[in-house]
């Protein structure tokens, strides 16, 4: 490996990690909203769990978004905010479905149903999620800026005419019966 190609390695490598270290950031704390709001809601209303859920997880879903937008992602594009959102809230609602699958299945499938036995599937739930919603976020939603690329000329190839043999549109040309173009100045 040539050592620009293995900088460009560390590189890309370090950018991944500054990445993961803020979007855990958020998530951290996004997390802690999550489990917070849930607990409170939890032990202050006679709200089903589940349901206790699903808000704490739409709580988390607008404080994540801030923050992946104004912290995590923010040199990414911001051309297409509506479109941004759009698949911000469609891939966090398959979040909050994974997430809260695993807490209803826990609870209603196998009776778990105490505090900490809700907390801990609670968490194990947003952790799945979590895998997802990074993908899906970095992938989909918060999209890099492409770089621009050096404009560079190719080295002719033995079959073009730099290299002073006919290349392949000549010579497909020439079995056509068609003539190639030819620019003033080559």
């Amino acid at each position: 490996m040539s050592a620009s190609k293995r900088a460009d390695l560390i590189g890309r490598a370090r950018g991944l990690a500054r990445e993961i270290a803020k979007f855990g950031a958020v998530g951290g704390l996004g997390v802690l909203v999550n489990l917070g709001v849930f607990n409170l809601l939890r032990h202050t209303t006679d709200l089903q769990v589940v349901r206790t859920s699903v808000i704490a997880t739409v709580v988390a879903i607008a404080f994540n978004y801030v923050g992946f937008r104004y912290f995590t992602y923010r040199d990414r594009d911001k051309s297409g905010r509506t479109r941004e959102m759009t698949l911000f809230l469609l891939f966090s609602a398959v979040g909050l479905v994974i997430e809260n699958g695993l807490l209803y299945a826990a609870t209603y499938g196998l009776g778990w149903d105490s505090p900490l036995q809700s907390n801990i599937f609670k968490f194990l739930g947003i952790a799945v999620a979590t895998a997802f919603r990074f993908w899906s976020y970095r992938t989909w939603v918060f999209r890099a800026i492409p770089v621009p690329q050096p404009a560079t000329a190719p080295a002719p190839d033995a079959g073009s005419p730099a290299a002073g043999t006919p290349g392949p549109a000549a010579r497909t040309s020439a079995r056509s019966g068609h003539r190639p173009k030819v620019r003033a100045g080559r």
